[in-house]
């Protein structure tokens, strides 16, 4: 395969994976902010949004204060921010145009329809209403267009380059959500693993949709440090840190082995997923959790440029 084709499907699946992240963020936003104060508490839950999606300088260089109206336009709309919803479906198409034979017509049909779609909506919905389902309307699309790659794609390097962009982009979202809502939404009066407010950990669950998976799992109430166990360590959470390394590795090697040579990009993602196999929970949260997200995610961004340094230039 040629190394362009192998980019525009690393960056198309990344692109489509981050746009239904977004609208993850700006739904779960919104529901903290509906809840009473009482709730939710005195942190700016719109600040946290820009602070989530990894864009807080570029969106203080453009507004000056994080409230829903720009906030909303930033995060979704806005044709300045390369990663709004708005961009980033944009760009999935020019990816898929570019690479129109390496999918199939289930592929193509998603993301052409999501981009023409997304038209319609102009220069954004005029009510919460409408913004909710222009929320549900880019989950609803990603997971189509994820669907449709699963359910109609020969397995080979096609698939597994595409594969390497969704575990990517999910496992650098994941750790991101994880690590600024934890520090946020923690009170300075609180120990870390103290008590906190159940409506605050269960958004954060949801907007992975993990709240289901958690009750499953520890069939008990919402605690902190269970809530980063779920979506550090647990192999069969399908967003959680490790499941993203494991699909990673098995990804590789099957590009590796079509290719007959190992690479950095093998070895890296090997470390990653070693590390996160030997971890436990509570000693994370000895060594400190931000720390150990920290270099996750500086990690996982070097795995990133070591792909695209062995296959995508």
């Amino acid at each position: 395969m040629l190394s362009r084709t192998a980019d525009n499907l690393y960056w198309l699946a990344r692109y489509v994976e981050r746009a239904e992240y977004l609208a993850r963020i700006l739904d779960t936003t919104y529901r903290l902010t509906a809840l009473p104060l009482t709730y939710v508490g005195t942190s700016n839950e719109w600040e946290s949004a820009v602070a989530t999606a990894g864009c807080a300088s570029a969106f203080f260089a453009a507004y000056s204060e994080a409230n829903e109206e720009t906030v909303t336009e930033f995060l979704a709309f806005s044709s300045s921010n390369p990663s709004s919803i708005r961009n980033c479906i944009e760009t999935a198409r020019i990816n898929a145009r570019a690479v129109r034979t390496a999918l199939t017509i289930e592929m193509w049909d998603t993301i052409n329809s999501a981009w023409l779609e997304l038209k319609k909506w102009g220069n954004g919905p005029r009510s919460r209403e409408e913004f909710a389902r222009f929320l549900r309307w880019v989950q609803e699309s990603s997971l189509r267009f994820d669907g449709s790659a699963y359910r109609t794609m020969l397995r080979n390097d096609a698939y597994w380059f595409s594969r390497l962009g969704v575990y990517i982009e999910r496992a650098d979202n994941t750790a991101r959500i994880l690590d600024v809502k934890y520090h946020l939404l923690l009170p300075a009066h609180e120990r870390v693993g103290g008590p906190l407010d159940y409506f605050q950990w269960a958004a954060i669950l949801r907007s992975v949709s993990a709240l289901t998976a958690y009750h499953w799992v520890y069939r008990q109430n919402v605690q902190p440090w269970l809530v980063a166990d779920l979506l550090m360590l647990r192999d069969e959470m399908p967003r959680s840190l490790a499941s993203c390394y494991e699909n990673l590795v098995q990804n590789l090697d099957r590009i590796a082995n079509a290719y007959g040579r190992q690479g950095n990009a093998q070895r890296q993602a090997r470390a990653v997923r070693s590390r996160l196999q030997n971890s436990r929970i509570d000693e994370i949260f000895q060594t400190g959790l931000h720390e150990f997200i920290d270099d996750f995610v500086e990690d996982n961004n070097k795995l990133g440029t070591a792909i695209a340094q062995q296959y995508l230039l």
